[in-house]
């Protein structure tokens, strides 16, 4: 596959895959997800690479979701349950036999908080910012995105995530351990390098089973999540949803609620 949205380069036994939008804040069309699904299958089942590093190009975003200006018609266009194969892309990460790290230097919302949550592993800049944002735009991930996030960080913390919106700090997100590690920014590809060195020279074999053998744990969300983004389609096509969307690319804030009176 020729890469257009994501930019794929492996050194040291290390594949290095990053969102290349940084113009949109690195967020995701359905091309992109196709893309990363690829890239992340194609180094995950390569006998040479012993680890591999999401992120996104630019200063400013690891991802921040879905593109809204994509968003049309009730989905995202392309192909799965929504337009989109995300579903695919995060059970990809977890299927891989790699440990999937995730570098976070800006931004990491929505979608891209949930790329964070199923990665094995983050380390992010100080710079970094995390949060949901799906009901501020009439959106949901009713899978991984939801009752994961409550097992890595909690249920009460995950709740208050999707039900506020709030944007939290990273030292915020390693404190209720949605990452590992916090570094100053210009340390961060430092960091990122000095953990898969350590990863590489481990047995590749026990990597692979003691991942799996974690993600047995939460396997059964998988199935929540068909169920889920199912529901999801049919929500899309609403009037409510559709307010989210126009909301956002109109920069006004939604009127999901119909006034007093008008029903």
């Amino acid at each position: 596959m020729k890469y257009e949205d994501i930019l794929f380069e492996v050194r040291d036994r290390v594949a290095h895959i990053r969102i290349n939008r940084p113009d949109v804040m690195n967020a995701f069309r359905a091309q992109t997800v196709d893309e990363l699904i690829h890239a992340i299958g194609e180094a995950g089942w390569n006998r040479e690479i012993g680890a591999i590093v999401l992120g996104g190009a630019g200063d400013h975003a690891f991802c921040t979701g879905g593109d809204q200006t994509g968003h049309t018609d009730g989905g995202y266009g392309g192909r799965g349950t929504i337009g989109l194969a995300i579903e695919q892309l995060q059970t990809t990460i977890r299927d891989v036999p790699k440990v999937v790290i995730a570098r976070v230097q800006g931004y990491a919302i929505g979608g891209g908080n949930v790329l964070v949550t199923v990665c094995d592993l983050a380390v992010a800049s100080e710079r970094a910012i995390f949060g949901q944002v799906g009901p501020k735009v009439g959106s949901v991930d009713p899978g991984f995105g939801t009752a994961l996030l409550a097992r890595v960080v909690g249920e009460k913390r995950a709740r208050e995530m999707w039900f506020t919106c709030r944007r939290y700090t990273a030292g915020q997100a390693l404190s209720m351990g949605l990452i590992n590690t916090v570094v100053g920014h210009e340390a961060l590809d430092n960091e990122i390098d000095r953990l898969c060195a350590e990863i590489v020279e481990k047995s590749p074999t026990a990597l692979a089973i003691a991942k799996q053998s974690f993600n047995a744990d939460s396997e059964s969300i998988r199935a929540i999540g068909a169920l889920g983004f199912q529901s999801l389609a049919l929500f899309y096509d609403t009037a409510e949803s559709k307010e989210g969307v126009n909301a956002f690319l109109e920069k006004r804030r939604p009127a999901f609620r119909a006034p007093k009176g008008a029903r």
